[in-house]
């Protein structure tokens, strides 16, 4: 059974984790929540990389993205921060005046009289097809709707009925894209509606539980479009959701996979780089620094500072003596400089770090 499977994966990854140093998985975290914030803004049309995402969250300014781009990573990160910090609340409940305040650290930036950000929509709102926007591919319920079916919601999310959690954030999902109770930015809270959903029920972190990274891949977003289109053109509370249901279990099963594979690799890597760092002389901190470059293909200065809490003059000195090794080669000047490998950074590191996983499909005609 999928929804088996996926537990024994989530279990397993929650062992693993549990068993690893704070500062290792620190950076893991980092990197996850930046490709789950860089993937699901892509949907919306906000291309920026997760390693730029990433350098944008670490305060970095000379990250080469549009003011724009830059505004909603980081307003996104920052609503998603607050999600992953409500996953171990022990007084937590559901509220519209949550979802209103979650919405404002995402739109906030954006407010307008015609786009109000952190209240529900007073008029009408439609989703147009990909590639068309003369045509809508679906029409949300009235605005004096609204109010009454966020209740409904809410009543909902507060009450245990049995349903799987993984279930449950699937139909969060579902019902609050359906309801489309803002103006803008209805996508973007129903995919961390659903990440809150699952973070809620224990197993793993949120910044291993989110599909938003898995859903923004080209491929994956078609068939997210795809399943959305198919729950009709208009509101429809009592549809049949199994395809819906089917699709996010793949979703999660992949992503799992996904983040097995990462977890895996950057262990392998970490230990690989403590041997290499240790024969070689230099100070076991260095590692770090050579494990960013080697599993997200570079590392700043600011980072590596931030992650061995040292001096600005001490990672200055250590990664000016990488690169002197020939293992870093920095990239651009001042400010706007980064690290990428040089020319005797070890192959066989390099190699395990990039080499591509191969994912299962839960189902003969699943998306992967």
């Amino acid at each position: 059974m999928v929804l088996t499977a996926i537990q024994e994966m989530r279990q397993r990854l929650r062992h693993q984790i549990l068993d690893r140093p704070a500062k290792w998985t620190s950076g893991l975290r980092r990197y996850l929540t930046a490709d789950a914030v860089a993937s699901s803004n892509s949907i919306e049309g906000f291309k920026v990389s997760t390693v730029d995402a990433q350098d944008l969250m670490d305060g970095e300014r000379d990250v080469d993205v549009s003011d724009e781009d830059r505004e909603e990573t980081l307003a996104y990160q920052r609503m998603m921060t607050y999600v992953q910090r409500l996953h171990d609340v022990p007084d937590f409940s559901y509220s519209k005046g949550l979802l209103n305040a979650l919405h404002w650290m995402l739109q906030g930036h954006r407010d307008s009289s015609r786009k109000p950000a952190g209240q529900w929509r007073s008029g009408p709102v439609y989703v147009t097809k990909v590639g068309d926007p003369s045509v809508a591919a679906y029409t949300a319920p009235d605005a004096a709707a609204v109010p009454a079916l966020m209740d409904e919601l809410v009543e909902w999310l507060n009450t245990d009925d049995g349903t799987h959690p993984l279930v449950r954030a699937a139909m969060a999902h579902l019902n609050l894209v359906s309801i489309h109770p803002w103006a803008d930015g209805n996508g973007r809270m129903s995919r961390s509606l659903q990440t809150l959903v699952i973070a809620r029920e224990g197993v793993l972190a949120p910044e291993f539980s989110s599909i938003e990274a898995w859903l923004g891949r080209p491929g994956n977003t078609w068939k997210y479009y795809e399943e959305l289109e198919e729950r009709g053109a208009t509101y429809l509370p009592d549809q049949d959701v199994s395809s819906w249901i089917r699709f996010s279990l793949a979703a999660y099963h992949q992503q799992a996979q996904t983040v097995q594979g990462r977890v895996d690799r950057t262990a392998i890597v970490w230990d690989l780089l403590e041997a290499f760092v240790s024969e070689a002389g230099f100070d076991e901190r260095v590692v770090s620094a050579l494990h960013d470059v080697a599993v997200v293909g570079r590392i700043r200065r600011h980072r590596y500072e931030q992650a061995e809490g040292l001096t600005l003059q001490q990672a200055q000195r250590d990664l000016r003596d990488l690169a002197t090794a020939g293992l870093l080669e920095p990239v651009g000047r001042t400010r706007a400089r980064y690290y990428r490998e040089g020319s005797r950074f070890p192959d066989h590191v390099l190699e395990v770090a990039r080499r591509p996983m191969t994912l299962i499909r839960p189902y003969a005609n699943a998306v992967g």
